[in-house]
């Protein structure tokens, strides 16, 4: 076999960026040229790859963001895009990008994942530990509203996107006891790729929410604005008499509201750099996994 080549952060490197996403699309079903396009791969989002005569082979991922934890900002690497093309797996590609990641990035508080089912003996190898999360939820009743003032986006218009991408660029954590900061190109991936039909704009509350409704629950995946909102006004607005349950895809942060907790199988892995402590139970946000 020939020698391999790293390459790592070459986004505007066509014919490599063409070959990661050949790569993730078989691997995952996902693609990042769509993202880029629209100019929300920045240098947050930094691939570590082995290439072989001009093809990506190997990668694994980098995503640099903030963590809110305890209404403390701590540095945080994302791992994430974790891939080898059937042909080149155990070789020990994946492990030797692994390496070159924790050793470049020995200075942030923690590195986090989420793995893949089949592959969760591999990361305790590298001093990961797996750490359970909780979701929570509430029991709703329809208490009755005005609805206007709520403006459904298009994930797929520029304009649009560019209003929600300034707005995330500048909002607050989610929750102060676990939320995230600087992710909003994280964000931005799924409201083009997930979310682009379920994007809401409550003017009053200047707001930006993302739900979907399945039957009677309604599935809340993010609140975002620049100040703090009371979670019931929003719940108000958009939940109507059919919704008898509302889950929360983040980790909720009202006084207000008394949830309840079920155990979340995430399959979150951490590596504590220095020492931090987690909040005993917490729900990491969905639109900053990556």
């Amino acid at each position: 076999m020939r020698e391999l080549s790293f390459e790592k952060n070459y986004k505007e490197n066509f014919s490599l960026r063409t070959s990661l996403n050949r790569l993730a699309a078989e691997t995952f079903g996902i693609q990042f040229e769509t993202w880029y396009q629209h100019g929300f791969w920045t240098e947050k989002y930094q691939p570590y790859s082995y290439v072989d005569n001009g093809q990506v082979i190997a990668n694994v991922s980098v995503n640099l963001l903030t963590l809110v934890i305890n209404n403390v900002e701590k540095q945080a690497v994302q791992i994430g895009t974790v891939m080898t093309h059937p042909d080149y797996r155990n070789q020990g590609l994946a492990r030797k990008l692994m390496d070159k990641v924790l050793a470049e990035f020995s200075q942030v508080d923690l590195i986090y994942l989420f793995a893949n089912q089949t592959v969760l003996d591999f990361y305790p190898k590298f001093g990961f530990a797996p750490v359970k999360e909780v979701q929570f939820s509430i029991d709703y009743s329809h208490i009755p509203s005005k609805q206007s003032g709520v403006k459904k986006l298009d994930g797929s218009k520029p304009d649009d996107l560019a209003f929600v991408y300034t707005l995330a660029a500048e909002r607050i954590s989610g929750s102060k006891h676990f939320g995230t900061k600087g992710s909003e190109e994280l964000l931005m991936f799924y409201c083009l790729m997930v979310f682009n039909q379920d994007l809401y704009f409550l003017e009053e509350e200047k707001c930006l929410v993302i739900f979907q409704r399945e039957n009677t629950v309604l599935h809340l995946y993010d609140l975002i604005s620049k100040e703090k909102v009371g979670l019931n006004n929003i719940l108000h607005k958009i939940a109507d008499e059919s919704i008898t349950k509302i889950v929360f895809h983040y980790h909720p942060d009202d006084n207000e509201v008394k949830f309840g907790k079920q155990p979340y199988q995430s399959n979150l892995f951490v590596k504590n750099m220095t020492g931090v402590t987690l909040p005993w139970e917490f729900k990491h946000p969905f639109t900053s996994q990556a």
